[in-house]
């Protein structure tokens, strides 16, 4: 566990911060540095595996907290830890109906993966894009902690099939993608199992509805519809003003 702090702030990644896949612009590196030095305690909460955290970060800010898959990994001092995988039999029965709709997946363990969708599909240039894992079987996973449906004969039955199940499902309807997570996983639950009930928030994405909700102050990247009326300021998805409104969090006396 570690200390709770109200000048602790938690970054979402993709469509928050990095805007290509696959880099940070250099104005957000800076305020976060900015805001590091301000007394801040970083924390990147993405759907990505940490491993896949890794390669976008560069190596910045060794020292802040990781979440990953939704809330399912953490890194805490460089240790990797899955909180959270699906049970054999809640796997099996999402096997079963990732079947029933001729699903492709991508399914994450702790570290390697496993994938099933097509090989032009756009989320394989962010997967291991440091060659830090493996591909292998899926059963060859020690465990899973995420199951991302890349294409499916029907996405929106195939979501709803998940809920029924008991899932923590996100149907990103702008990618065409669904994101299934074992129980009542999330970003938010993550950090309070972690002693984090204090925070700032940057997010962009239904994932981060409780995230920023449950923050002291918190911003949304663009507009998303589910968001509305959940953050406390609103700012455009690119990176002159993300970086600005960091810079202004890291000015701010006391929060």
């Amino acid at each position: 566990m570690i200390t709770s702090s109200a000048r602790t702030t938690v970054f979402d990644i993709d469509g928050t911060l990095c805007f290509d896949g696959r880099t940070i612009d250099r104005r957000i590196l800076a305020a976060l540095d900015a805001c590091e030095r301000a007394g801040h305690q970083l924390v990147f909460a993405s759907a990505r595996p940490v491993r896949d955290l890794l390669p976008v970060l560069d190596g910045a800010f060794p020292t802040a907290m990781l979440i990953g898959g939704n809330g399912s990994l953490v890194s805490v001092d460089g240790q990797v830890q899955a909180r959270a995988a699906f049970e054999a039999g809640e796997l099996g029965r999402l096997l079963a109906e990732a079947e029933r709709f001729r699903a492709g997946y991508l399914a994450d363990g702790p570290w390697d993966y496993a994938y099933t969708g097509p090989a032009d599909h756009p989320i394989r240039g962010r997967v291991d894009q440091g060659g830090l894992a493996r591909r292998v079987e899926l059963a060859e996973l020690p465990a899973v902690v995420k199951f991302l449906v890349v294409d499916a004969t029907d996405l929106t039955a195939l979501a709803e099939a998940g809920r029924g199940l008991g899932m923590t499902v996100n149907h990103h309807l702008d990618e065409a993608i669904i994101d299934f997570a074992p129980g009542t996983t999330n970003k938010w639950e993550a950090l309070t199992s972690l002693g984090i009930d204090a925070y700032n928030a940057f997010g962009n994405d239904i994932n981060d509805l409780d995230l920023l909700r449950n923050a002291r102050h918190s911003v949304r990247v663009g507009t998303h519809p589910g968001l509305d009326g959940v953050a406390r300021v609103t700012v455009a998805a690119e990176p002159e003003a993300v970086a600005a409104e960091i810079s202004r969090l890291a000015e701010a006396p006391g929060r």
